[in-house]
């Protein structure tokens, strides 16, 4: 029996594994898109000696990079919906969540999908329909892709993507996580700033005299601490609303360039979020993880995931960890010099992983590409 094969079997016999608080856990209706069945095609190769694989030149390569929360948009999903599979996706997300989630995409309102419970799950969902897209206008994307990265819930979309979970399950650890991530954020009035700093900004010294001052205002054990690396000089605090006003105030004295609060409800990816971490371990501990079929890179330290227990570790830990989303740019795209880069493509809502990767990448975001998922009123592949 084929890897793919056995593994797409596995997809569909996994129902009685997912139990914490569904003992009826919903399956995707028979037909549903796979979207690693599109890898485990283009993988097949494997299983032949290993002489007669072809390797394949650094620019006939890909890059998938999966965008997260705060890339949401009212009308995603319209541009993607001629295409096949993508309303079976929808169905299959609607009886894994309970609600119609491409309603609430298209249509909104804007404040629900901003919530993280439903933030989460439509970014996930989007940017694997846009994969559907991609597959559909450009199938060699998919045929030669040799890694893929997510920004924070993107990792999951990124590790379904590899084969290294199926959707319903990801889709359902998505859920889980954003639920427990929403009420978690409501407990403590929380938040993410964006800073443009300069060379000799402080970011820590920074952090450091905001929580002195949410001590003098009386709050015990205040946060506030590097959230996210997008790109030299620029940092996501998160934390106490109290601290984030703090640093806001006195942005000039860290040489802070600019400063930018976040539609985001919480302090995320700080210890703030540890009332989320028990909820995702134990519905991790339920799913098949599987090794990625293609190289997939952890939010926590940049580097690609090895081993299936390294996935469910780090997914866990990513809740309460700085997203290292530069260094991950860095260890994606390291390579020889006169070495060429391969082709990137972002799908998703929005092109902020572009804007960082030209700042993390100049020569790399050249080959840069962004999978519309809004109307399409372009040519089929002008995006692409």
């Amino acid at each position: 029996m084929s890897v793919r094969v056995a593994r797409a079997l596995r997809a569909w016999d996994w129902g009685a594994g997912c139990r914490r608080g569904a003992s009826n856990f919903p399956l995707p209706p028979p037909g549903a898109v796979d979207v690693a069945e599109l890898l485990r095609d283009a993988t097949a190769v494997d299983e032949r000696p290993r002489e007669a694989a072809v390797r394949r030149l650094p620019g006939q390569c890909s890059v998938l990079l999966f965008p997260g929360q705060g890339s949401q948009m009212v009308g995603m999903g319209r541009g993607l919906l001629r295409y096949p599979r993508v309303r079976e996706l929808y169905a299959a997300a609607r009886r894994v969540l309970g609600y119609d989630l491409l309603e609430l995409s298209l249509h909104g309102p804007q404040e629900d999908l901003d919530r993280t419970a439903h933030c989460q799950p439509a970014v996930f969902v989007a940017s694997l329909a846009a994969v559907e897209k991609l597959n559909h206008l450009h199938p060699a994307v998919i045929e030669n892709c040799v890694a893929a990265a997510g920004f924070s819930v993107g990792e999951f979309a990124a590790l379904v993507f590899a084969g290294a979970m199926e959707f319903s399950e990801g889709l359902y650890a998505v859920k889980i996580r954003a639920e427990a991530m929403q009420e978690a954020s409501e407990a403590v009035p929380s938040g993410m700033l964006s800073i443009l700093g300069r060379p000799q900004s402080r970011f820590t010294f920074a952090c450091l005299e905001a929580r002195e001052h949410c001590k003098t205002l009386g709050i015990e054990n205040p946060v506030c601490e590097v959230a996210n690396y997008l790109f030299p000089d620029c940092r996501v605090i998160s934390g106490h609303l109290e601290a984030l006003q703090f640093l806001q105030k006195n942005a000039s004295k860290y040489h802070f360039r600019r400063t930018k609060m976040l539609p985001v409800s919480g302090g995320f990816h700080t210890r703030l979020m540890e009332p989320a971490v028990e909820p995702l371990a134990q519905v991790l501990k339920e799913i098949d993880v599987k090794k990625p079929l293609v190289s997939v890179h952890s939010n926590v330290d940049g580097n690609r995931y090895m081993h299936p227990k390294h996935i469910q570790k780090l997914l866990v830990q990513q809740v309460v960890s700085p997203v290292k989303w530069e260094q991950t740019m860095h260890a994606v795209y390291e390579r020889k010099k006169g070495t060429e880069f391969p082709t990137t493509f972002e799908v998703g809502p929005g092109r902020q992983l572009g804007a960082i990767l030209k700042s993390c990448n100049l020569q790399a975001w050249k080959s840069y590409s962004h999978v519309d998922v809004l109307e399409a009123h372009e040519a089929p592949d002008q995006d692409l």
